[in-house]
């Protein structure tokens, strides 16, 4: 049997196939498909039957990863979306937290509100901070607002009362009453899609889900329709943001839990692939067409975060800890008011792309900069599949960039590379430095389909001694959802003191959670030998206006003690220090539900005799090298501690990784190749 896992990128679409007996994994990579990704996902799906000889029903298990309603949310192609909330907070989403996205530059301004104010309707209803209902909720308003708002032509509702995460019934009884008005459209209520307190990041949170809530269910259906046209007849998992699977149902109701859906995947397969190499400590680095996404794992285990903005817009869920920015492949190289130059955030995407893609595009990328420097091959990518215009990619960076700047070719595109590496390189200091954390003790993970043609500079310049690049980088977000198990997040507020005389009442919420956690897990198919609960505590002390997470041993065994002990140590980790004697406040315990699913075992790889060369070309490394004839292997006749002096170049079929002069490449005993930067 087989399982294949799907990543559905900006730019490409790509696809790992692993046998379920043998452990032996293939890969596939597809142009991505915009106006329509499961498109894509069809079509190189096909293709894998198709190259493997594979029947539709040798699949077992199909997961996926998709950027849909990251698309939605920064494109803002969302739902026309109205909300219906308290007498009194119309205009908490316009509000916020009163705090300007950029202190010094006024030309930052914030993304447009979710909601225009004329579809915003306020009802009266109150309950209070303790969840006693001071105001009963009024059922005609109500109506009244979801006629006004089908007037007005909405696709969905978010309905968000004030302190509805510790009483949520007046929110159930108006989305009740909104269905029975408006049968066929998308709703969302806060104390199902986010229960905890503060309220705009609540507001906010439930809002996205509507509006990316109708076209991400069109779209899954799209998936699910070709999944079956094509005779499969496992249901698909989706990746979610806390790099867990959840069930095409599960999506529908939470799809913006799906928001770092990809990157997530990444991320995990990293850790498990890394923690097998040996590697506990590693800094991910994974570079696509449009963006690069960086992540710390400390221990073998990705760090999580439950706040984090999305295009401007917070949101609230619980998600691994990933920093993005827009540098990737795609990335156009421009030159601003004052003639200097720039690279991204834009991007050329999957259509034009850039100009070496003979699709018409007409601004210079990245990799532009990488066909100028033959650092990436000038005839063809994806193992001959793709031809590419190397002469076009020269001749753009030439007229964009070098002329109006009067520098040389080679200046011109190393300068386009070298800025993108030192954005990179901030991005990585922002996850690991700047919190503590000695890059020293790390290796720099690379993937992503540019990831290992910067992962050499980057980690020189970030003094992070090794580099690890895994088979098939570009596809290794696929490879992830093939890694990791079916989970949910379960949380509810709490904002009380805590003392040990009093740790009865978290016991008690935790037991309340596990119980939801439980029928979820059952709803998903998930056999009580295959569930697992995990505790994590929200706590600060008093006074403090943010909290740190504290993970509980076990959600059996919950003692006082432990916490205690467990919060000063997180607390000293993220701030730097800790106060003993000082009191503690609880505001959110937290039950995440894992279903473990069967993991293909990773093959390892045989030794074999030293392969020839495939070609020689040469290559530009910079000024204190200046062009050098470099040797090119073709990846996949490399075998098990095969080991390379730079300069060197391997080519495979996701993928280009660059050696410079002075680095050295092993090829260790699962296929990764580790590289020592130092020598």
């Amino acid at each position: 049997m087989y399982r294949i896992g799907i990543d559905v990128g900006g730019t490409f679409t790509d696809f790992t196939l692993v046998n379920e007996q043998s452990g032996s994994v293939a890969f596939f990579k597809v142009p991505s498909t915009p106006h329509d990704p499961s498109e894509a996902i069809n079509n190189g799906i096909q293709g894998l039957m198709a190259a493997h000889a594979i029947a539709p029903a040798d699949i077992s298990h199909i997961g996926h990863g998709t950027t849909v309603a990251t698309n939605l949310i920064i494109e803002r192609k969302g739902a026309v979306c109205g909300l219906i909330t308290t007498r009194g907070f119309r205009d908490v989403l316009e509000i916020g937290r009163q705090v300007r996205p950029h202190l010094y530059d006024y030309s930052v301004i914030k993304p447009p509100t979710l909601v225009p104010r004329a579809l915003r309707r306020e009802v009266a209803e109150r309950v209070d901070a303790k969840g006693n209902v001071q105001t009963v909720l009024n059922e005609d308003e109500v109506r009244a607002a979801a006629e006004y708002l089908h007037e007005a032509g909405v696709e969905a509702i978010a309905i968000c009362f004030l302190h509805s995460y510790r009483n949520p019934v007046h929110e159930q009884r108006a989305r009740d009453i909104v269905r029975e008005v408006l049968p066929d459209v998308y709703i969302s209520i806060s104390s199902d899609v986010l229960p905890e307190f503060r309220e705009y990041e609540r507001l906010s949170t439930t809002a996205l889900n509507a509006a990316v809530g109708p076209r991400m269910e069109r779209y899954l259906q799209r998936f699910l329709d070709r999944v079956s046209a094509a005779g499969i007849a496992v249901e698909p998992f989706t990746i979610h943001s806390n790099g867990g699977l959840m069930s095409i149902e599960t999506v529908r109701h939470y799809p913006v839990r799906t928001c770092l859906s990809g990157p997530a995947a990444g991320v995990v397969g990293a850790a498990v692939v890394g923690r097998i190499a040996g590697f506990p400590e590693i800094v991910t680095f994974d570079v696509g067409g449009t963006s690069t996404d960086v992540s710390l794992i400390h221990e073998s285990k990705p760090m999580f975060t439950s706040n984090r903005q999305v295009a401007g817009y917070p949101v609230k869920t619980p998600m691994v800890d990933i920093h993005v920015i827009g540098a990737g492949g795609g990335s156009i190289a421009w030159l601003d008011e004052t003639g200097s130059l720039k690279v991204g955030p834009h991007s050329a995407g999957a259509v034009p792309g850039p100009v070496g893609y003979g699709r018409g595009g007409e601004v210079p990328t990245i990799t532009d900069a990488m066909f100028a420097l033959q650092r990436l091959n000038p005839k063809s990518l994806l193992k001959g599949k793709m031809t590419v215009d190397a002469a076009a990619a020269r001749t753009v960076v030439m007229e964009k960039v070098a002329k109006p700047l009067g520098l040389t070719l080679e200046a011109a595109a190393e300068g386009i590379i070298r800025i993108a590496n030192a954005n990179m390189s901030r991005a990585i200091r922002s996850v690991s430095t700047e919190r503590g954390y000695d890059l020293s003790n790390f290796a720099l993970f690379a993937f992503g389909g540019a990831g290992p043609l910067h992962a050499m500079d980057v980690a020189r310049e970030c003094g992070i001694p090794v580099v690890v690049v895994p088979q098939e980088p570009g596809t290794m977000c696929a490879r992830g959802m093939l890694l990791t198990n079916i989970s949910f997040d379960f949380v509810e507020s709490d904002i009380a003191l805590i003392d040990a005389a009093g740790w009865g009442r978290i016991i008690e919420k935790m037991a309340r959670l596990k119980a939801d956690a439980e029928a979820w897990l059952a709803r998903e198919g998930v056999v009580a030998s295959d569930r697992i609960y995990e505790a994590v505590i929200d706590a600060r002390y008093v006074g403090q206006n943010f909290e740190v997470q504290v993970a509980m041993p076990s959600i059996d065994a919950l003692h006082f003690e432990a916490f205690d002990a467990g919060f000063h140590d997180a607390h000293l980790r993220e701030y730097g220090y800790n106060v003993p004697d000082r009191a503690i406040e609880i505001i959110n315990c937290r039950v995440k539900a894992v279903g473990t699913v069967i993991k293909a075992p990773l093959a390892t790889l045989a030794a074999a005799a030293m392969p020839e060369p495939v070609s020689w070309r040469d290559i530009y490394f910079g000024a204190a090298h200046g062009w050098l004839s470099t040797a090119v292997y073709d990846r996949d006749r490399l075998g098990s501690g095969a080991a390379f002096a730079g300069p060197v170049v391997f080519e495979e079929m996701s993928s280009t990784t660059v050696i410079a002069p002075g680095q050295h490449a092993r090829v260790d005993d699962y296929g990764n190749i580790v590289v020592r930067i130092a020598g």
